[in-house]
């Protein structure tokens, strides 16, 4: 149907043309009007610049001839968000015009309320700086690795070959080579499409265990050491959870199964693809340091960390102290907050499940702190992270660095059609039908994820020169305010709680942490 008015134009174009010997004159102009129709259909085929217009040739320009004849319609259209967060207004509209390099600035003012409840701001200074270089490092790989690595402060999140199409997962690996930053697999497995640029890859390993698992689903370290010594992979995640659908699994739906998907997984083809909710390779939180270990092993000293969305806050506390009781410590952990995207979660997940971003981020951060840990152990975050402001927000608590999927999402061109469990995603990001994933152009999206990325992390310099800083990693919870109601304003250091090094093992003072660190066991993730 999506070619239906091209053929339609095309078919009229001819029988005007052959009727035209007894309609004389009467035939030009709806010939005329069916050829110029046709010439515009071909054209949005052969283009490269939009994927919506080579997938709906001619009707897609009806979006774009609205745009331009009112731009209110065209900021509606990059403005409108499905959540309608106060703070994620004009996301969507920052990510594509910095991907495109357009202009960035606005006039009239915020489109925030800044009187209304939780509106933030950073703490600016009468003695600002100039940041001249933006391409901000993080070491990544403490004490037990042999291979650290330099990652970028900003990084592509998790997101599967399979829940992506082939050319969105190989634009997005080339914009990561062109930028030097990394590229996460999400739990999908190190497909062909993530090798075939070679950009830096975050190898994420689910309950699964797709691209190293055994004949029965279970992990296979024989498999694993042969894939994890490749060079291009840089580190190696352990997925345990995911922010939007936390204690749920992966779910890849069977509409996008395709035979090179189940070739690739191990899986039937045409068939849901499940990932467990829990993982067989271990079942206590000792055997889980034990397990980072033996992934740092096989891989030849490659950083090996975990990515989790926080819930029972004992768990947690439990990994720490196994990491603190056996000396095994991962050597970061990704805190993937609730408010994370995905294309297939049950709503009662994506709503009421899993802990916010800054709350998780706030708790991990506090457990290693207290533990003694948190100098040798890198805390990364993710959850609708899209602007510099996101990052330096969650930089302030805590963060080292921050990994983005929905912004990269919008590089690539996501309209937001809320169509990625369907398989018939508008612009071939989100689907595995092989012609809707063809009319993504992989080098001109490829350049817009690289702009995309840079131009962020340029915002973000220009942020921390605002606020007086020569560094991201200099910004504190005091420099970032939030209104708390009509007449109260207070900081980050003021809303949330911070300990002090070593505080829970010398015995803490705050009655929360202290009973969190008293229920957790490094031998069972039940409380004590």
């Amino acid at each position: 149907m999506r070619y239906y008015p091209l053929i339609a134009c095309i078919a009229g174009a001819i029988v005007f043309l052959l009727l035209s010997p007894w309609l004389g004159s009467a035939a030009i102009l709806p010939f005329a009007v069916c050829a110029i129709l046709t010439a515009i259909g071909i054209h949005d085929m052969q283009q490269t610049k939009h994927s919506i217009r080579r997938n709906y040739p001619i009707l897609a320009n009806i979006r774009f001839m609205l745009e331009e004849v009112r731009p209110e319609i065209r900021q509606y259209f990059l403005e409108s968000d499905t959540d309608g967060a106060p703070y994620n207004r004009n996301t969507r509209a920052i990510a594509y015009q910095r991907a495109k390099h357009q202009l960035d600035r606005r006039p009239f003012g915020t489109l925030e309320n800044v009187y209304g409840d939780q509106f933030e701001w950073l703490a600016h200074s009468i003695t600002p700086t100039h940041v001249e270089h933006y391409d901000f490092r993080v070491p990544v790989g403490g004490p037990q690795c042999a291979q650290p690595y330099s990652l970028s402060l900003f990084n592509i999140s998790a997101m599967s070959f399979g829940s992506l199409s082939a050319n969105a997962i190989m634009a997005l690996n080339k914009g990561a080579k062109l930028g030097g930053f990394a590229h996460d697999t999400g739990e999908g497995g190190y497909s062909k499409y993530h090798q075939a640029n070679g950009g830096d890859i975050i190898w994420e390993i689910g309950s699964g265990y797709f691209g190293c698992r055994d004949e029965k689903g279970h992990f296979s370290p024989e498999r694993f050491a042969a894939a994890a010594k490749n060079p291009q992979i840089k580190m190696i995640e352990i997925k345990l959870s995911q922010g939007a659908k936390p204690g749920h699994g992966g779910v890849l739906p069977g509409a996008k199964v395709s035979a090179e998907i189940a070739a690739t997984r191990g899986v039937p083809q045409g068939v849901d693809c499940v990932s467990p909710a829990g993982h067989s390779a271990f079942s206590t939180p000792t055997e889980m340091v034990q397990f980072i270990q033996q992934l740092r092993e096989l891989s030849g000293g490659k950083p090996v960390g975990f990515k989790l969305c926080i819930g029972n806050r004992w768990e947690f506390a439990a990994i720490v102290k196994a990491m603190v009781e056996t000396g095994i410590l991962a050597d970061f952990i990704v805190i993937d907050g609730k408010e994370g995207g995905t294309g297939a979660a049950p709503l009662e997940f994506t709503d009421h499940v899993g802990t916010p971003l800054r709350d998780g981020l706030v708790f991990a951060n506090n457990c290693l702190v207290g533990a003694g840990l948190r100098d040798r152990i890198r805390i990364g975050a993710s959850g609708r992270i899209v602007t510099a402001f996101d990052i330096a927000r969650v930089l302030s608590l805590g963060a080292d660095w921050c990994n983005a999927a929905r912004g990269f999402m919008f590089a690539l061109g996501c309209v937001q059609s809320l169509s990625c469990h369907t398989d018939r995603c508008p612009t071939g990001v989100a689907t595995q039908d092989p012609r809707r994933g063809a009319a993504l152009d992989v080098p001109d999206k490829a350049a817009r994820v690289h702009r995309f990325h840079d131009s962020t992390l340029q915002a973000l310099s220009e942020l921390i020169g605002a606020a007086g800083l020569a560094h991201p990693n200099e910004i504190k919870p005091s420099q970032i305010m939030m209104r708390t109601s009509l007449s109260e304003v207070k900081s980050f250091a003021d809303i949330y709680t911070f300990l002090q090094s070593g505080e829970l093992l010398a015995g803490s003072a705050n009655k929360t942490y202290a009973d969190i660190w008293a229920m957790a066991d490094a031998q069972s993730f039940k409380p004590a």
